[in-house]
């Protein structure tokens, strides 16, 4: 017995048995899915069920009750009770589809104790074109693909990244630290459904615990300058003043961002610290009431997306503005170090 999964926004349907996942069935027909983890981490791969029931071996950790509710599910954990008709869990124009290239190494230097600045020029690319917000896969020599966050508005042929090094990882411990400028990666992009959404225009209330900093500020640089930019709050969430490791230059985004509010939450501070200590999210909570006409972005730690979601909702947040990118690293799944 298998079930049937209709796309109607493609055209495409597949076929997928109960006991397993929708993207699992979507992958092995060759229909595309946004997804990333598959672990039910990251909630990349959430979709919106038009009709239809799923259900879960165990309820995935990027999906909270509510969402549930209003009819989303995540694709990699989900599996079919009945046929289904699904559809993106965001209105937003399709992206670009992801590209291969040969991308040279333009730079790369230490930024703070675990955190590598990266930048990468795509010779054969004209202009890189991307949306703020998403990541692209290095694909490695056996087969496995690390991936990274854009952390620089697209420009040409020039893409930022912020690499955090993974203690015992082959990629960012072995691979990475021996490159140096003019060496090769293969890279393809760009990837995720984790993106800014302008039609949104609403106050932007960013979100983000370690290298999760990287796509906000994408987000951010796509907003300088820009008299339509809406008021905007980047909370970033790390364990000690030394992890802040672009602290001096955000402060200095205020000049080019609407109404720009920048807090760092420390949850690891010593005696010294004079600002804010404890849990981003909860430090949001304290200083934000009222949550409806927010558009939120969170990033970074899967446990900091579980808690803020449903602790935002209590507090307004409406789930068809709230997007979220779970760093699959944090995880421990192979291939993302």
């Amino acid at each position: 017995m298998s079930y049937r999964v209709q796309v109607p926004e493609t055209s495409l349907s597949f076929d997928v048995a109960p006991d397993e996942s929708i993207l699992t069935a979507a992958l092995r027909a060759n229909v595309s899915l946004p997804h990333n983890c598959q672990l039910g981490g990251c909630g990349t791969c959430r979709i919106k069920l038009i009709e239809g029931a799923v259900t879960y071996r165990e309820f995935p950790l990027a999906l909270t009750p509510e969402e549930e509710s209003a009819g989303y599910a995540l694709a990699c954990q989900a599996l079919p009770a009945s046929d289904l008709v699904i559809g993106p869990a965001s209105a937003a124009p399709p992206c670009l589809d992801p590209v291969r290239h040969t991308a040279l190494i333009s730079a790369i230097r230490s930024i703070g104790r675990d955190v590598i600045h990266l930048t990468l020029e795509v010779p054969g690319a004209g202009s890189v074109v991307y949306r703020p917000g998403q990541y692209m896969n290095v694909h490695i020599a056996d087969g496995s693909t690390r991936s990274f966050s854009m952390a620089s508005r697209p420009r040409e042929r020039l893409v930022d990244f912020h690499v955090r090094t993974i203690p015992g990882g082959s990629f960012t411990e072995g691979r990475l630290a021996r490159m140096q400028t003019g060496d090769t990666l293969e890279v393809e992009l760009p990837l995720g459904s984790f993106h800014f959404h302008a039609e949104d225009y609403r106050p932007l209330l960013l979100v983000a615990t370690g290298t999760g900093l990287a796509p906000l500020k994408a987000i951010l640089e796509s907003l300088f300058d820009d008299p339509d930019c809406p008021p905007v709050s980047l909370y970033w969430g790390m364990r000690t003043v030394d992890d802040l490791y672009l602290h001096d230059e955000i402060q200095s985004w205020g000049t080019r961002l609407y109404e720009f509010r920048y807090v760092p939450v420390l949850s690891r501070a010593d005696a010294a610290w004079r600002g804010r200590r404890g849990h981003v999210q909860d430090a949001i909570i304290d200083d934000i009431h009222d949550l409806s006409e927010h558009s939120i972005y969170l990033c970074g730690s899967p446990a900091m997306i579980s808690d803020a979601k449903p602790a935002f909702m209590a507090r307004g947040a409406s789930i068809a503005h709230i997007y979220t990118e779970g760093f699959a690293f944090q995880l421990a799944q192979p291939g993302r170090d």
